[in-house]
């Protein structure tokens, strides 16, 4: 296993304005909200899925999953708490790392992505948003982030952020706010949005502290499905460091999900079966 050590944000951070950061929170653009107007109020159906579980694999237990994508056929994953925050290339079969970069204590990683090459990783308020080369995960630079950080995908225009409230904000490269929209469920916002995963045309998204993925129209916020999946990770597989639902993958190259949680020790591919 290749361990690196990340250590050029380990001293960015701190003097972040000084030392490779090229967007300042007082530099991001005014927020647009796109969802204003009749969209607000708009009746939408809301279609219900339950799991089939197709496979399962091993999913290393201290790892506190905060992002999880896929990457030229390969997984990759974020993990958060501080003294424990990584990012990791993930062999499925064994759940094991072949590549590790590990960050200093100061900082809480969140949700990552890769979008044009380079991969993107929130923190949560370390108020830093840092960059790495896809093919050679090397680091590249690190940006202000003016808001806490949580989950993070792309429609492969823009990087896609959640903060833990019911925003859902469309970014630039340099993690500018281009524009919001609300997530709401039948007129009401749906708050704590967390690792996030664009499937088709639409947002997934972890609802913090809960079973639930609902998935998000990202043109109007509008939530038009909602994933039940309770009972994902049985009891008997559960320890008193288990956590909660936190982790979706879909891999275009065969078109197949994945879902874990926060130091669970499997990683499950499903198939969505919609209620009727």
């Amino acid at each position: 296993m290749l361990m690196l050590a990340a250590a050029l944000p380990l001293s960015l951070a701190s003097c972040a304005n000084a030392s490779g950061s090229k967007a300042p929170a007082s530099d991001a653009a005014p927020v647009q909200n796109t969802a204003a107007g009749g969209n607000e109020h708009k009746k939408v159906a809301v279609k219900k899925y339950k799991l089939q579980v197709i496979n399962e694999f091993p999913h290393d237990v201290t790892s506190y999953t905060q992002g999880l994508f896929f990457y030229n056929g390969e997984m990759y994953e974020s993990t958060g708490l501080n003294g424990k925050s990584t990012f990791r290339k993930v062999d499925i079969a064994t759940g094991k790392p072949s590549f590790r970069l590990d960050f200093d204590r100061k900082y809480f990683l969140e949700g990552s992505v890769e979008k044009d090459g380079s991969i993107y990783m929130l923190t949560w308020m370390n108020n830093v948003a840092f960059v790495y080369d896809a093919r050679t995960l090397e680091y590249k630079s690190t940006y202000s982030y003016p808001r806490e950080g949580w989950g993070l995908t792309t429609d492969g225009k823009d990087l896609i952020a959640t903060d833990g409230t019911s925003e859902m904000y469309f970014l630039d490269d340099s993690f500018r706010t281009l524009r919001s929209v609300h997530v709401k469920m039948n007129g009401r916002p749906v708050y704590d949005l967390n690792e996030l995963e664009y499937i088709d045309g639409k947002v997934w998204a972890n609802v913090y502290l809960t079973d639930m993925i609902v998935i998000i129209d990202p043109s109007d916020g509008n939530v038009t499905g909602v994933i039940d999946c309770t009972g994902l990770l049985p009891e008997s597989l559960r320890t008193k460091d288990t956590d909660v639902l936190n982790g979706i993958a879909y891999n275009p190259a065969d078109g197949k999900l994945y879902l874990t949680g926060k130091n669970w020790c499997r990683l499950y591919e499903v198939r969505l079966v919609e209620e009727r």
